[in-house]
């Protein structure tokens, strides 16, 4: 198993670590009008269970 030869100093962690980000989730409204939820793309509408104009989940 490789194992580091020498301690990383505290500012290399620290700019290895920075680059560690979160991203806000992307969101698109339900085309359905009824609807108009914010869903995430390429999934059905949790509240309306539509998918690209089509019935696909009972709710």
């Amino acid at each position: 198993m490789a194992v580091p030869k020498r301690k990383m100093s505290r500012s290399n962690t620290r700019a290895r670590r920075s680059q560690w980000k979160t991203s806000v989730p992307t969101l698109v409204t339900c085309p359905n009008r009824a609807c108009g939820e914010l869903t995430s793309p390429h999934e059905a509408c949790r509240t309306c269970g539509q998918y690209r104009g089509r019935q696909v989940v009972g709710v």
